[in-house]
């Protein structure tokens, strides 16, 4: 297992890694992306031992709490069933693999420092805002906010920055993020789980070598540091930690692990959902927030992050409430409008990084590393242009609207469609065009409820989170806190494990 950590790594998180490490394990460079172990490709051609696998893989994920409600009973804990996830972990290169987890720390600056600029972010979602009715009720808070006296100097992200590995037509392979959630990034508490189903798999596969190669993983322990961080800054141990979440609570046991992490420290923890804010929440004379009679230390968005959230006006004012509370919010308005895609696109632009890290190159050179090709709509010269460029090679780009929660992105000949409509209109500033990464198909099978096993041609998308807690201007927390690798069948374009689409895997270190 060491040899595969570069120098600096803890076994649970990466401490940054000096210039000269960087560029010992090839940081910012290209790099071929190496075949599947000779062995786990035996494996998958041995029908009989697939079968055999199979049964015991499904066990061990219940045996280790790698679990969804049913869609049938999603509210119910008596019904249950695994998670979907890899039969086998993915093989993904050791040093893209440290390349994404060393850079984390900066993203969570890059994030806080944004959400920080007002200006920044008014001149960047000017168009956006007149044309995508979300983005704008969400900025109506901001603004609102802005507007009256800050109550909370304490400010609580929680994160995790997706990539995919693009395969360039020279051979090589590089890290590319597709995006940044700053609001309820998921699977943080069922990636905690799925190293050891993995690793119990290939040992009864006799792949004892690959075993070793699947590291540690604990985000949601990360995850909860940051929380009870905040949590011990807001400095009553009567307050609450409050999960806001969604109605249908399919995926209850990934909240459930972060939850237990809290409660192991003495932190109490509630579930609610906007209804019971509408109905019970309050603000006292010093802003305190109290909701069924708790006063909230932290608001814990894992709801929120897409129009159907908001069922009614009162859901608007109940979120408005929250962000003028002293309650520490995670994300807080700002932050969940840092992590717009517009805001992706625009910190892609030439020089604009530097706004926010004028002294630090090094900084500035591993952030832009993983930027894949960006491009604005707006109207005038340049979104015409990106029009064109789209229209003449679609399948080379993805056209983006300023959404969260998969299965949103529009590919090939539909992108075609939508702006050979919106081309000439400012309803087309509501979306931003990137570069399609082209990622190595790898063999795999994907295990789901119901599903017949069969062996698939498979992509995968790299998650790292992080964490960090700003008291006014200075940082005390600021961590890479884990990772989650997600895998789906190639003939899927779009779409996340809640969305049905892509199942839990686990980096093989290669």
């Amino acid at each position: 297992m060491d040899s595969l950590k570069p120098p600096g790594f803890h076994p649970k998180y990466l401490k940054l890694c000096s210039e000269d490490e960087q560029s010992f394990y090839g940081f910012g460079t290209t790099w071929g992306f190496p075949a599947m172990s000779v062995k786990l490709e035996h494996v998958l051609k041995d029908e009989n031992l697939i079968k055999n696998i199979e049964e015991i893989a499904k066990d061990t994920a219940l045996l280790h709490g790698v679990l969804m409600r049913t869609k049938e009973t999603p509210n119910s804990p008596e019904v249950v069933s695994y998670a979907p996830f890899t039969l086998f972990p993915t093989p993904v290169p050791t040093a893209l693999f440290h390349q994404a987890l060393a850079v984390q720390t900066h993203f969570n600056r890059l994030v806080d420092r944004v959400s920080q600029n007002p200006a920044f972010l008014e001149e960047t979602l000017a168009s956006t805002i007149k044309v995508d009715n979300f983005t704008a009720r969400l900025f109506n808070i901001y603004k609102q906010v802005q507007e009256e006296h800050r109550p909370q100097s304490i400010v609580l992200g929680l994160n995790r920055s997706d990539y995919m590995l693009d395969h360039s037509p020279d051979g090589g392979t590089s890290l590319k993020q597709i995006e940044i959630n700053t609001i309820a990034a998921s699977f943080g508490g069922l990636a905690s789980r799925t190293p050891d189903v993995h690793r119990h798999i290939l040992k009864v596969a006799n792949l004892p070598e690959e075993s070793n190669n699947v590291l540690d993983n604990n985000p949601a322990a990360g995850l909860a540091r940051g929380l009870a961080k905040a949590w011990e800054l807001y400095g009553s141990e009567r307050a609450v930690v409050m999960f806001l979440v969604e109605d249908v609570q399919r995926n209850i046991y990934d909240h459930r692990f972060v939850e237990n992490e809290l409660w192991k420290r003495n932190i109490p923890v509630i579930r609610r959902q906007f209804e019971d804010v509408c109905r019970s929440g309050s603000l006292d004379e010093s802003r305190r927030l109290f909701v069924d009679g708790h006063e909230i230390a932290i608001v814990y968005f894992r709801n929120g992050y897409m129009p159907q959230n908001y069922t009614s006006e009162e859901s608007w004012e109940a979120r408005l409430m929250m962000e003028r509370s002293l309650a520490v919010k995670c994300p807080d308005i700002s932050t969940h409008l840092a992590g717009t895609k517009k805001v992706q696109q625009e910190l892609a632009q030439r020089g604009v990084l530097e706004r926010f890290f004028p002294d630090e190159p090094e900084t500035v050179a591993q952030i832009r590393a993983t930027f894949a090709g960006l491009y604005t709509l707006d109207m005038g010269e340049e979104g015409d242009k990106t029009v064109a460029m789209a229209l003449a090679n679609p399948d080379q780009y993805v056209l983006k609207p300023q959404r969260e929660g998969g299965g949103n992105n529009i590919y090939g000949t539909e992108i075609c469609e939508v702006l050979e409509n919106l081309k000439s209109s400012t309803e087309r500033t509501a979306y931003i065009l990137m570069d399609k990464i082209q990622p190595v198909p790898v063999q795999n099978y994907l295990l789901r409820p119901g599903a017949p096993l069969k062996l698939n041609s498979c992509l995968s998308e790299l998650g790292v989170f992080g964490a960090y807690v700003r008291k006014g201007k200075d940082m005390v927390f600021n961590e890479c806190v884990g990772h989650l690798l997600r895998t789906k069948s190639s003939e899927h374009a779009d779409g996340g494990v809640a969305a049905g689409v892509a199942v839990l895997d686990n980096p093989l270190l290669v």
